[in-house]
């Protein structure tokens, strides 16, 4: 049984170019283009404080990662910058520190209430 036309498509020999009209395609590994690189700066940076602020107790860095990372969080789900998860993180360890330092200042005060603490 003899077909009218090729249903795989007639392949051009090795180094020929293809007839006029259909365009010259590349042999490739089927990757699309590279991305560029994302910006992860600020991402890392509240990292690197909320961590910071954690290991020395102070609450104002933590704040500060906290704000960080909420930006750097949004920024990455816009598909501005990379770095979502580090910024995730810069978020949980940045509520952290503020959390350890309200409990910390509250068990201060509870304590000076019970002790009857004079300031003056």
């Amino acid at each position: 049984m003899t077909y009218p036309q090729d249903p795989y498509g007639q392949q051009q020999p090795y180094g020929q170019q293809p007839p006029y009209g259909q365009p010259y395609q590349q042999p490739g590994y089927g990757y699309g283009p590279a991305m560029p690189p994302q910006e992860q700066g600020l991402a890392i940076a509240a990292l690197v404080v909320s961590i910071a602020s954690l290991v020395a107790c102070s609450g104002l860095p933590s704040i500060a990662g906290v704000i960080m990372g909420h930006i750097a969080h949004s920024k990455a789900k816009r598909g501005e910058a990379g770095g979502q998860g580090m910024a995730l993180a810069a978020i949980i360890i940045g509520y952290l520190g503020v959390a350890i330092i309200l409990l910390l200042l509250a068990g201060f005060i509870f304590v000076g209430i019970l002790t009857d603490w004079d300031f003056d």
